[in-house]
């Protein structure tokens, strides 16, 4: 029998489909939002302690900091770049969670790269972080993983009670609740 299109031929033309959306940016960076969970959150006898704060940072769109500043605040702190497709896919989520929560807590967004790359990505996506270069070393148990996404949420004691590397749901109700907890304390 002759058929233009075979059941084989259909399904190998529905996975070089997929395939293709998966390799396409746009669609790539929406399924992982569809598949990001809401981070782990650690108990405090199970957290680590930053034992320094001693941190400089370039504001790329805002006044430069002295990381040592946010000592005894609730702090946010998430490495990432305009071409890590991880970290694209979490950023509206956090762009949402900052909308919210930027006069409550202080949120450290850190890159390597310039403004100019940083700022056509930001008009692109409408996003507004706060954006940094580091100047000097960050903390060394900030620096323990080399992938990108890396997300903290320190408490004011210096508890990081989330350390998430890779795309996570950040604006989920257990990371605002535990916000809401860490905020009003």
């Amino acid at each position: 029998m002759n058929k233009l299109f075979t059941k084989k031929s259909l399904s190998n033309i529905l996975f070089i489909l997929v395939l293709g959306l998966m390799l396409y940016p746009p669609t790539r960076e929406w399924g992982m939002r569809q598949i990001a969970f809401s981070p782990s959150v650690k108990s405090i006898d199970d957290t680590e302690v930053i034992s320094s704060y001693n941190w400089q940072l370039k504001g790329l769109n805002s006044p430069n900091i002295d990381f040592s500043e946010f000592e005894n605040e609730v702090v946010f702190v998430n490495f990432w770049a305009t071409w890590c497709p991880p970290c694209r896919a979490e950023l509206p989520m956090i762009q949402e969670l900052y909308n919210d929560y930027k006069d409550k807590i202080k949120f450290v967004f850190v890159t390597n790269e310039d403004w100019n790359t940083v700022n056509t990505f930001f008009k692109e996506k409408g996003y507004n972080l706060p954006v940094y270069n580091s100047l000097s070393l960050p903390p060394e148990i900030l620096t323990r993983s080399n992938s990108i996404p890396a997300t903290y949420l320190i408490d004011k004691n210096g508890h990081i009670l989330i350390s998430k590397t890779g795309a996570a749901d950040w604006n989920s109700n257990k990371v605002r609740k535990l916000l809401d907890e860490l905020s009003s304390k």
